[in-house]
């Protein structure tokens, strides 16, 4: 599978090529700042097969948590790109938002970190959920 996408102003492209890792709707509560308070809806690539192809991305990693993610977005327009955790390495969490085509990610194969979960966060029927990140 090959995946494309940017940030909404056009300063970063990239590209992902590889077979997903896994598609999910992470319920974090740094998902949700980041979100401006819903889950994100990633797709989990290999890190191997990802580059970015235009721009460089700025990075934000928070000090103060024990295993922070790191997250890269646009210098320009703020857009999120992708986010990398320190407990997946091999991995790029891509957020489905940036995509060509948001279609092609069809819907989640898991909900994580529904302990963060809000009242009003919908999760799919029949999609297998977990209070944090299975493994």
């Amino acid at each position: 599978m090959t995946l494309e996408g940017g940030c909404y102003c056009g300063a970063l492209r990239y590209r992902a090529e590889g077979d997903p890792l896994f598609k999910g709707q992470c319920h974090c509560r740094e998902c949700q700042y980041a979100s401006g308070g819903h889950p994100n809806v990633i797709t989990a690539m290999p890190e191997a097969g990802f580059r970015y192809v235009k721009g460089t991305p700025k990075q934000f990693r928070r000090g103060d948590l024990p295993t922070p993610v790191t997250r890269e977005f646009c210098g320009d327009c703020g857009t999120q790109i992708l986010s990398r955790a320190p407990g997946l390495s091999g991995a790029v969490l891509i957020k489905v938002g940036t995509f060509d085509d948001p279609t092609v990610f069809g819907g989640p194969d898991m909900v994580i970190f529904t302990i963060e979960k809000q009242s009003f966060h919908a999760i799919p029927d029949g999609v297998p959920t977990f209070e944090r990140y299975p493994g």
